[in-house]
């Protein structure tokens, strides 16, 4: 029964919205002659609540023959509430890494960032939202690290790993690396949720999210469970990356979304020989972000070069950031600070 009543869902639109109601699905249990149906809905859309209830019940009681004899109900959970006691009940600030497309080094920033607030003397948490293509394990050294869970009566917290003294989940701790995930997007957007209400992130100044590339169902299930204090956009001086930046733009701003952007970081701006700082070859083009930036009047948060620190860092599991006089250690601190002040 519960599959139906997710295939359902999944033709139901949200009042006054495109999206589907299954997005909003947390629990669906049965017992005896009782079936619950829980949905984690966005406050934006409180007005809805009794029309959904009321439409979720008539098209499960239409639809499945049987359940005349079964008592439906309809549990509505604030979204912002989704974190309870916990969760990230007490974490400060929120902001999703984002790019319109894959390949621009956004987990790369996203990874050196987390350093370097922690480096300032903030609690950082990182979530790799990730989910078909995680790489925050590999960056860290942690790639073989198994979160422990954390009893509390009848409640299980999952307990993020900490490196670097940074507070890491990924659904890569959680599946073998090889694998791949043939997942639909509701599937992945629960598992996500999980990350958020079930784990023990404590206290935290900033919860950095390691988005996925593009606008899909993983963005619209984070920004519907969540508040996101802001969105940093990143991508690369090329004409063909900065489209997609735009792209990525006009989701986090689209109504309904209404996520702030912060500003706007280009990644692999140049390339520098480390035994020759003062150098600067322009591989990608030039300023292709940093203009964009003036032309929808954001914030240019700063350039990232192409060094091979940078590479060596990830692969080896230990940021540049982490070395706070290289090159990039300077660059993210500069953007880190600006990052605060927001």
């Amino acid at each position: 029964m519960k599959e139906t009543i997710i295939e359902i869902l999944n033709k139901m639109p949200i009042p006054g919205s495109s999206e589907s109601l299954v997005q909003c699905v947390q629990l669906v249990t049965e017992n005896n002659n009782n079936v619950t149906i829980k949905l984690a809905l966005p406050q934006k859309y409180d007005k809805y609540e009794r029309a959904i209830i009321s439409s979720v019940q008539e098209a499960v009681k239409r639809n499945i023959p049987t359940v005349g004899t079964v008592d439906v109900q309809i549990e509505i959970i604030k979204a912002n509430d989704l974190a309870g006691e916990g969760g990230i009940s007490k974490v400060k600030k929120v902001i999703a890494v984002a790019s319109g497309k894959g390949g621009v080094g956004k987990s790369t920033v996203s990874a050196n960032l987390a350093i370097a607030l922690s480096k300032q003397g903030y609690k950082v948490g990182l979530l790799d939202a990730d989910i078909f293509g995680p790489s925050i394990p590999k960056m860290f050294a942690v790639e073989n690290a198994q979160p422990q869970a954390r009893k509390d009566g009848d409640k299980e917290w999952i307990i993020p790993i900490e490196q670097y003294g940074i507070k890491l989940l990924s659904i890569g701790f959680f599946v073998n690396p090889q694998d791949a995930l043939a997942w639909r997007g509701p599937m992945a957007g629960n598992v996500l949720k999980q990350f958020i209400a079930d784990s023990d992130w404590g206290e935290l100044d900033m919860l950095v999210i390691d988005m996925p590339p593009g606008t899909s169902d993983i963005q619209l299930t984070l920004c519907q469970i969540i508040n996101i204090t802001g969105a940093i956009m990143v991508g690369t001086p090329q004409d063909v990356a900065v489209i997609d930046v735009v792209k990525a733009i006009d989701f986090f701003q689209k109504e309904k979304i209404e996520v702030p952007i912060l500003g706007l970081i280009e990644n692999m701006a140049w390339f520098t020989p480390e035994e020759l700082p003062n150098n600067k070859y322009y591989i990608f083009g030039k300023g292709g972000v940093e203009e964009l930036a003036k032309k929808q009047n954001l914030p240019f948060l700063g350039a990232v070069p192409i060094v091979m620190g940078l590479r060596e860092g990830g692969d080896k599991g230990v940021p540049a950031a982490m070395d706070e006089q290289s090159i990039v250690g300077k660059q993210f601190a500069e953007i880190a600070k600006k990052i605060m002040a927001y």
